[in-house]
Formats: structure tokens, C-alpha cells, sequence
């Protein structure tokens, strides 16, 4: 059962409130750091206070007072130190002037308290992850940019995320996940990407992921009402941004152009075009999963035509160039005008994963395309 969250009387503020009052609608991905790193850090921290706390009273030892009367010597400093930060307290050795008095009022107590909190870090950590958490979110909210956003991290979210990820340069921090499934945004945490949790149905909810300097949108929900509403409200905050949107049935492909969709995929019928293939030839559905598998075999993807290639028939280049597309428009190979490649084409190719891609001009718009082209 899909579970909604439920943001109270401010909803349509939501993306103006502070990091703080975002945790746990951000979800920022987990730092993996291991038990012994931990204890580590948090025994050099104390140290460090224990050190500076002897430094403090070795250099104003003249202003303490000793039980035996035989002065304050270095150990006596350590010693000092070690009973007043673990709030022991023998009073043997006591401030006796006012400077030393001051120096423990405005030094040594904070330090102490530093002193204990370094020891107990590990039962204050959950109220200290909250703080932590603000402001990562903080953080993130001022950089993220040119980002991908994908809706619903399902199936076909997940596909989505894998072949975005397969393309050279693709990395987890450029990929925000929106889903109202907690079990789904744990996965996506889990690796690396950074989830709001919430319906993407609502614009505030989009803002809080950054839609209006994302790269481009994937959606890929369970219903396909839900995605011509979220296509809507996706478009009119980020009319630049290209939506890319997975249906289940064809008839609702003309309603989600019309509502902004700029590439439609519809699982079902891509689906049952495969089951239709395979029973007279199967070999064909193997090579169009080999296409669209990540990493391996051959991949099919896109990029802009080199100078070099200008003027030449796309027949001559070392690339298996399938069509290309011109002002807008899909060209296949063998239609009139695919003779001569012009500046501004787009090449649609096959590759090796392993051969290097060219570079692209548009920003990597290939790569979202290619993500959102996964049943």
C-alpha cells in the first residue's frame, strides 16, 4: 500500500522552510564510516582536550596550589587535568590564584563538558544526526543543478537509474528520487542517492527536489494518471527541463505529449511487441535486450556529429549509425536526405560499452535520454 506524507497546514511553503524542518522529507545518502574510525576520532578528540587543558595549566602552574607544597611539576598538570575533565575532582591540586581560577571558569568547564559529550558520543549520535542532516540538506539545496530527477522508484525507476548510471559520467549525486514509499526511498539512500519523500503531484514537493534546475525529469509511477499530473506540474516549474515519462498504456501517449511529455515509453505494449517477436524470432528480442543492458554487449546511444564528420555519409564512419535526427526530427537510414550528415545532427549509433564516447555538447542530454528509454 502506498503510503503518503502528510505535511500539515503549510504544504504550499514547504520548499521556502529551512534544512532543519526538512529532515526526514530529504533523505541525504548515509556516510559509511566504520566503528573503528569512529572510536578513533572521538579518543583524538579527547586527547585533544586533555592536552590542551595541561598545556593551559603547566604554562600558569604558578597560580595553583598544591597539597604537598612541593609545587606543580608536568605530571601534576596531567594529573590535574585528568581529574577535573572526568570530573573526578580529588582536590589536591586547586586554583589558587585568580587567573588560574578564570582560566578554569572560561576554559577547563567547557572543556570538560566537550570532554564527556566526546565520551558519551555514541548515546548522543541520534540527536546529533538530526543537526548533521540539516545541514547537508542545507548544503545541497544551494548546489544541486543540472541534476536528474527520478518519480517513482520502482521497476522501472530503478532501470532507469541503472542505465543513467552505466553512462560515462553518470554518478549517484546527480540523481534525486521522489516516491512516497519509504521502503523504496531506504533502497535509493542506500545507494547514494539522495530521495524527498513525498507525492511529485505536488509542486512544492518538486521545488524541495530542485526540478527548476534539473536536467531532466523520469517518470515512472505506478498509474498513469498519476503521471500526466505529474508531467503537468513538472513542465509549468521546468519548462527548459526534459521529461521523460514511462505508461502502461498506449492510449494516454497523445495526452502525455500534450501535457509535456517530451519522450513517452510505454511498458506494456514495448512488452508485448517482444512476447510477438519471440515466437517467430527470438533471437531478435535477445539483441534488443542486449541493447538495452547496461555494460554490456552493445549499447546503443546518441551524440552530436563532429566536424569531422560533416559532409560525409554516415555509411562511411566507423560508428553503426541507425538514423539521426535533424531539426527535431527522427531520420532513418535509407530515407531520402540520410545521404550527407550536417552540423546540428544528432547521431543515433551502436557501440561497444568499452569504446569512448565523444564529447557532447548539450550537457549529457544523451545519457538521460538513454536512461529513460529502459521498459
Amino acid at each position: 500500500m502506498v503510503r503518503s506524507w502528510n505535511f500539515g497546514a503549510g504544504d504550499e511553503q514547504l520548499s521556502d522552510r529551512p534544512g532543519y524542518e526538512l529532515v526526514g522529507v530529504v533523505g541525504m545518502p548515509p556516510r559509511a564510516i566504520g566503528p573503528g574510525r569512529a572510536i578513533g576520532r572521538r579518543v583524538l578528540f579527547a586527547l585533544a582536550a586533555l592536552l590542551v587543558v595541561v598545556f593551559v595549566v603547566y604554562v600558569d602552574r604558578e597560580g595553583y596550589r598544591d597539597a604537598n607544597g612541593d609545587g606543580i611539576s608536568l605530571l601534576d598538570c596531567f594529573y590535574y587535568a585528568t581529574v577535573s575533565l572526568s570530573t573526578t575532582g580529588y582536590g589536591d591540586i586547586t586554583p589558587a590564584s585568580d587567573t588560574a581560577r578564570l582560566v578554569n571558569i572560561v576554559l577547563v568547564t567547557p572543556l570538560r563538558v566537550l570532554f564527556l559529550i566526546v565520551l558519551i558520543g555514541t548515546t548522543l549520535e541520534v540527536l546529533t544526526e538530526r543537526s548533521r542532516q540539516a545541514f547537508r540538506i542545507r548544503r545541497w539545496r544551494r548546489t544541486v543543478h543540472d541534476h536528474l530527477i527520478v518519480v517513482g522508484f520502482g521497476t522501472k525507476g530503478r532501470s532507469a537509474v541503472d542505465a543513467f548510471l552505466a553512462e560515462k559520467g553518470g554518478k549517484p549525486d546527480q540523481i534525486v528520487v521522489v516516491d512516497t514509499d519509504k521502503a523504496a526511498l531506504h533502497a535509493a539512500n542506500a545507494r547514494g542517492l539522495v530521495t524527498v519523500h513525498g507525492s511529485a503531484t505536488r509542486s512544492d514537493v518538486l521545488r524541495v527536489a530542485g526540478v527548476q534546475r534539473a536536467r531532466a525529469v523520469v517518470i515512472a509511477p505506478n498509474r498513469d494518471d498519476t503521471a500526466v499530473l505529474v508531467t503537468l506540474t513538472a513542465r509549468a516549474l521546468a519548462p527548459r527541463a526534459r521529461i521523460l515519462v514511462a505508461l502502461r498504456e498506449m492510449e494516454n501517449v497523445r495526452l502525455l505529449k500534450q501535457s509535456g511529455a517530451d519522450q513517452v515509453v510505454v511498458s506494456s505494449e514495448t512488452a508485448g511487441r517482444l512476447l510477438g517477436i519471440a515466437t517467430v524470432a527470438p533471437h531478435v528480442v535477445d539483441m534488443v535486450e542486449d541493447l538495452l543492458t547496461p555494460e554490456t554487449g552493445l549499447v546503443l546511444d546518441e551524440r552530436s556529429v563532429v566536424p569531422a564528420e560533416e559532409g560525409r555519409s554516415p555509411r562511411e564512419l566507423s560508428d553503426i549509425v541507425l538514423g539521426f535526427v535533424r531539426d527535431g526530427r527522427l531520420h532513418r537510414m535509407g530515407e531520402t536526405g540520410t545521404e550527407v550528415l550536417r552540423p546540428g545532427d544528432r547521431l543515433l549509433y551502436v557501440r561497444k560499452p568499452t569504446e569512448h564516447k565523444p564529447a557532447d555538447e548539450d550537457g549529457g542530454k544523451g545519457a538521460a535520454d538513454t536512461a529513460s528509454g529502459t521498459p
